[in-house]
């Protein structure tokens, strides 16, 4: 379902919404069989998915008692956001064991560098085409399958921290370690050409971010290998073309959103919140009601407000913003006891690059709306599902065996080696 969302254009579009939105189902029926038919089988229900279940419980009263300001889009939008929390919910419950973990790295590293070579070749072979077959009617800055390169940047921020905390962390091992770097190299190689300066600030704060982490776990080879892959990174971009994007950093394009229109989008934004303090507009009901606070009119719909967190207090207000701080709060808490744990080369490497890559999405949001493409919210809640997966301690400390165990509960369980 992840990989269908980014190539369906991300999945922005009635159709790939509805597959999404269906598929999501099928996943949770095929689940609940399996629960019933192996009763033991425990059901996880961590801490991070209280504030998530609250904020889609008031949403939906609010929808049923009528009031939104938009009945039809906040029942799009809740539809969307179902979705996507019901296949996190399914991959928390399968995501167990140190296998399940690895086939989900190896799956972000593998889809994360065909997704950038496939970028990469069309950003140098087609213009303003998607698949070199659609061309983009209504404008757009195009990156791969996406419609705007900041959202593409925005994904290779989910998928990069993986391969540079395998590499930092020796996740994998020693004879795997040329083919990680390669893995690793080519997304962030893609990142930078999309010249998304949200992007390439949010990769450098995960970059130092593993770099910090490293050093408290005294990891300089890991460190040193990280730095190598940027640096040939930075190279290769260099050989690819680095006037360009220089060029793209500097100018300010037409279909691009100015400094001066940012900032009027936030003042709207601001005096929506104003105006319905406690719960807002309703979900998803911004590019309705936004026209009535406009302040600098160009001729364009503002659809998002490009900062995600000011778009959540405008459509949710008061009550919707102390869940995504509840959620936040949450969430740090989490990672901090994950990283802390006394665990394995492979659950530190995990459990690092899930806290990083939504770190740095969560960077990317004050400037931009990359939480309202369901692809990368998708992506985002599988890393997160990898931050609250159980820490595996170290194989040889208990004589070859696997012992799983959660560090947020009481109880410690293990599981049969396989």
């Amino acid at each position: 379902m992840v990989a269908f969302a980014v190539l369906a254009f991300g999945a922005v579009e009635v159709w790939s919404e509805s597959v999404l939105e269906i598929g999501a189902a099928g996943l949770l029926l095929w689940w609940v069989v399996a629960v019933i038919r192996d009763r033991e089988q425990p059901i996880r229900f961590p801490p991070v998915l209280w504030p998530i279940a609250a904020f889609l419980g008031i949403e939906g009263l609010q929808l049923a008692l009528g009031g939104s300001s938009y009945p039809f889009l906040t029942r799009v939008a809740l539809m969307k956001m179902l979705a996507c929390v019901t296949i996190f919910f399914v991959s928390i419950q399968v995501f167990r064991t140190r296998h399940d973990l690895k086939l989900l790295a190896w799956f972000f590293m593998c889809f994360g560098f065909s997704i950038a070579v496939f970028g990469i070749a069309q950003n140098y072979t087609s213009h303003n085409v998607i698949y070199w077959l659609r061309p983009l009617a209504q404008g757009g800055t195009p990156f791969g399958p996406y419609v705007d390169r900041d959202h593409f940047a925005g994904f290779m921020e989910l998928v990069v921290p993986v391969g540079l905390c395998m590499l930092t962390f020796h996740g994998v091992r020693r004879e795997q370690q040329m083919l990680v770097g390669v893995l690793t190299l080519i997304p962030i190689v893609a990142l930078i050409l999309t010249a998304s300066r949200g992007g390439i600030v949010s990769l450098v704060c995960e970059m130092a971010l593993i770099a910090l982490i490293a050093r408290s776990r005294r990891r300089k080879f890991g460190v040193m290998a990280g730095f190598v892959v940027l640096i040939l990174a930075v190279g290769l971009v260099g050989w690819l073309g680095a006037g360009k994007i220089l060029g793209r950093l500097k100018s300010s394009n037409l279909k691009e959103i100015s400094t001066d229109r940012r900032v009027s989008m936030l003042r709207g934004a601001w005096d929506i919140f104003r105006n319905h303090l406690l719960a807002g507009t309703g979900l998803g009901t911004l590019v309705a009601v936004y026209p009535k606070y406009e302040t600098d009119y160009d001729g364009r719909v503002v659809d998002h407000v490009h900062n995600d967190y000011a778009e959540l207090l405008a459509e949710t207000g008061v009550i919707g913003g102390l869940c995504g701080l509840a959620f936040l709060g949450i969430f740090l808490y989490t990672a901090m006891l994950r990283l802390a744990a006394d665990q394995g080369s492979f659950s530190q490497a995990i459990h690092t690059a899930g806290f990083v890559a939504c770190l740095g999405l969560l960077i990317h949001g004050f400037v931009d709306f990359n939480f309202h493409i369901p692809a990368n919210g998708l992506a985002f809640l599988m890393q997160l599902s990898a931050v609250v997966s159980p820490v595996f301690a170290r194989r040889e400390a208990f004589g070859g065996t696997k012992p799983m165990y959660e560090t947020s509960t009481i109880d410690f369980h293990r599981v049969p080696r396989t």
